[in-house]
């Protein structure tokens, strides 16, 4: 798509474009300029930059490509993993409930 620029209008992204690139209204953007180039990029809260950053790790990422690859064979079991945890928290706390019972005081 093209569009001309004029002189005392802002440049606006066309509503579809916008939606191709699956921006919505209420997100925040940066714009960063190298050249005669303009990229509108989204801008990430603290918790999408340090995923990002844990996602570029070798170790992480040779964790994540092992899960998958016992996924691909079956190998998972996050269900019966998940009662397991719970199953050997309480034989750890000696068969009782780590929850209190206590009732709170009046």
């Amino acid at each position: 798509m093209t569009v001309t620029l004029k002189r005392k209008i802002e440049l606006t992204a066309p509503e579809s474009i916008r939606r191709k690139a699956g921006y919505r209204p209420g997100d925040q953007v940066e714009f960063k300029v190298s050249g005669r180039t303009i990229t509108i990029v989204p801008k990430l809260t603290p918790d999408e930059i340090a995923d990002g950053r844990e996602i570029r790790d070798p170790k992480i990422r040779a964790t994540i490509r092992q899960g998958h690859q016992e996924f691909l064979a079956g190998k998972t079991r996050p269900a019966d993993m998940l009662r397991e945890l719970v199953e050997l928290a309480e034989r750890q706390a000696g068969g009782r409930k780590s929850v209190s019972r206590r009732r709170p005081k009046a």
